[in-house]
């Protein structure tokens, strides 16, 4: 049976499903907004190159299968054959896009709600035949909202409907977690809870930079509105990819949520300035009472009828820093305990991350996919690398050819 996939070419849906071709017999069918054939390799290949080349990427496209439709759109814009091909062939939903334009009600509402909303009707649709496995719902941790700060929170703890939301991305969200608990109250069900997901601990590319943007601006800055010893809940996105495949692919689960974190191991504040030291020296201030004048500069600037520079970087810090000055870290043991793994602290892979990302202006440089090589052309390159081999080893060709 198939695993159904939203989200894949997203930038941690490309880890899960990365994760999923390379660690399952599986096929994978993946829900993309193409037209066609063509237009969803090459949208897949932009999103997965970050993890492969090419020769990889062409192994791997058997096993993935294209249901072309919208995440936004009634019934995921399916048509009535793919849906018939999902109900016959799919075993589990793995749940992942997601509209993180934490300034617009309009495309959360659609992209979130509506999403899960038609997720779930196809998961109930998959029930009824008895065919379900597993619903998995990828969330984060932004649904605890508002608090306090200097708080641990578990998994039972983090969903509380009265605490008021930071921005639509976390309200919706939270909604979302709502509706799969309500819908879904006898299924397999998994709800995956990522806290602020940054960068790779095995290299310093990424191809996402919304939030490193404006980590680095912070960094730059020579002052902060963070307290030193508030806790970043920072983890590493291929150990949150793994974490979702894992656990959606495993057998029997002893529960419905999992936090995804940093954990009581989260860095301080204090320590990822030290860690970027070589980069920016002794770093900016921690002045935690100029946060409210920031904020207020913030939302004016942000505000200007004038689009520049400074604009959109007003823009940015805005819907950002509250994730900064949160300290409040969601406890992960469920989830280490049942992977028998933790994640890699922020501080040992920032200062790359840094690196990289102002070295290449915060974009990633994205490689066109080359011609598919033919069957012949392919025989010809394994034969080369065989000769290569042999030559390698000392072997005389004609030896080899008896």
């Amino acid at each position: 049976m198939s695993v159904f996939l939203t989200g894949g070419s997203g930038f941690l849906g490309s880890y899960v499903l990365h994760r999923l071709l390379t660690e399952h017999r599986e096929r994978v069918a993946v829900l993309t907004r193409a037209a066609c054939q063509s237009e969803a390799v090459q949208k897949l290949w932009s999103a997965l190159q970050l993890h492969l080349d090419a020769e990889e990427f062409f192994s791997l496209l058997p096993k993935i299968h294209f249901i072309y439709g919208d995440i936004t759109r009634p019934d995921l814009g399916i048509s009535q054959k793919q849906q018939k091909w999902i109900l016959d062939e799919v075993d589990s939903i793995l749940h992942a896009a997601a509209s993180l334009n934490r300034k617009s009600e309009r495309a959360c509402m659609q992209t979130n709600l509506v999403g899960t909303l038609s997720t779930l009707e196809l998961a109930r649709a998959l029930e009824a035949r008895d065919q379900l496995r597993r619903y998995s719902f990828v969330s984060t941790s932004a649904v605890c909202g508002h608090r306090k700060g200097g708080e641990t929170l578990s998994e039972d703890e983090v969903l509380n409907l009265e605490h008021s939301d930071y921005d639509p991305y976390a309200r919706t969200k939270k909604f979302c977690e709502h509706m799969v608990q309500t819908l879904l109250p006898s299924a397999s069900v998994a709800i995956f809870r990522p806290s602020t997901v940054m960068g790779d601990s095995r290299f310093a590319a990424t191809s996402q930079f919304d939030m490193v943007r404006a980590f680095c601006l912070l960094a730059d800055l020579p002052f902060v509105p963070i307290r030193p010893s508030a806790r970043q809940d920072i983890v590493n996105a291929n150990w949150v990819g793994r974490s979702i495949e894992t656990l959606h692919m495993r057998a029997e689960l002893p529960y419905r949520t999992f936090n995804l974190s940093a954990g009581p191991s989260a860095c301080t504040a204090r320590e990822i300035v030290g860690a970027l030291a070589p980069a920016i020296g002794k770093g900016p201030r921690f002045v935690p009472k100029a946060k409210a004048p920031l904020e207020s500069l913030l939302q004016l600037v942000s505000q200007s009828s004038i689009r520049n520079h400074a604009t959109h970087v007003a823009s940015l810090m805005k819907v950002f820093l509250p994730y900064f000055t949160f300290d409040t870290v969601l406890d992960n043991e469920r989830t280490t305990t049942l992977l028998e793994t933790e994640p890699t602290a922020f501080t040992d892979y920032c200062l790359d991350l840094y690196r990289y990302a102002k070295r290449h202006n915060f974009s990633y440089p994205y490689r066109p996919l080359p011609q598919k090589p033919s069957a012949k052309s392919s025989e010809n390159v394994t034969s080369m690398h065989a000769d290569m081999r042999i030559r390698k080893n000392g072997i005389k060709s004609v030896e080899f050819a008896r």
